[in-house]
């Protein structure tokens, strides 16, 4: 099953190679914004959904504008969902006109379960909405997602700012995020993740990863790789900007030029084998071994 939403990645990926840093994080502002004055309600409500997938199934999270997404491998052929959402009002009857919009939707085609967030951030959709008040549009409001998906799941993940972690799956995935504090325990696939602003932590908990390996990439923050003694794998590692690589991991050899550096690695661990690739614009890469 084809992902569906390449260029939101193709667009995460350009910020790593052509946006300075100091400007990614004022890139996301709002140009105008009209926010009522006086204190604001909260409501918070938690939504559940599930659905059968079959081995080798797709799973697409399209992330709410701030919020978590949680993705966790587990052995049953369903995905299970558990979204908490969070919106803030100046009245009750302002909460129930976002709680219509401020959602998501969770649908299914042949081997492929959507989860795709809907809401004030998205001026195409609002233009449905004629009469929707302006002062509503820009009221702070968030979707946590918990996901469980069966071990084997492509993923493709768009998230905005918020923490994205995944762990227990193995399949082909594409992850991206705007700002996030991101967490992968992965054992194998063919993974690729484009991070704007955050940190990164790759941690492989096993000697032999079951795949073709990972591509990680952040503009500006902080990426840190574990993995155990005795893993094999080749490992190329890159500082565009501003920042070093710090190598405290005692198995990695000189695999071609310009070998290990703090700038640059091109390294071999054991006998080689899945390729892995990580890239900071500007910040610390870190490689280290897997805490025991």
């Amino acid at each position: 099953m084809p992902f569906v939403s390449k260029f939101l990645i193709a667009a995460a990926a350009s910020l790593l190679f052509s946006i300075p840093a100091q400007s990614q994080s004022t890139s996301q502002k709002d140009k105008t914004q009209v926010i009522p004055a006086g204190p604001l309600l909260t409501r918070t409500a938690t939504r559940r959904e599930s659905q059968r997938l079959g081995y080798g199934g797709t799973v697409t999270v399209v992330g709410a504008p701030r919020g978590s997404v949680t993705i966790e491998g587990w052995s049953k052929n369903e995905v299970e969902l558990i979204a908490d959402i969070e919106l803030k009002a100046p009245s009750e009857d302002d909460l129930n006109r976002l709680a219509a919009i401020n959602t998501f939707v969770f649908d299914q085609d042949l081997n492929h379960v959507s989860v795709l967030t809907t809401g004030t951030h998205d001026r195409a959709y609002m233009k449905q909405f004629k009469k929707f008040p302006k002062e509503l549009l820009n009221l702070p409001w968030k979707i946590d997602y918990r996901i469980k998906v069966p071990a084997t799941t492509d993923l493709e993940i768009n998230a905005g700012h918020g923490a994205v972690k995944i762990s227990g799956v193995e399949g082909a995935m594409r992850i991206s995020a705007t700002e996030s504090d991101s967490s992968f325990i992965l054992t194998g696939g063919v993974v690729s993740a484009t991070i704007a602003v955050g940190t990164v932590t790759l941690s492989i908990p096993t000697r032999s990863w079951r795949g073709g390996g990972a591509d990680v990439r952040l503009a500006s923050g902080a990426l840190t790789v574990e993995i155990p003694p005795g893993f094999s794998g080749d490992i190329d590692c890159d500082v565009l900007r501003v920042g070093q690589i710090v190598n405290s991991y005692e198995g990695l050899e000189v695999r071609e030029k310009p070998g290990i550096t703090e700038r640059s690695v091109r390294a071999r661990a054991g006998a080689g084998g899945p390729f892995f690739k990580f890239t900071i614009g500007d910040g610390i890469l870190t490689i280290k071994k897997s805490p025991s």
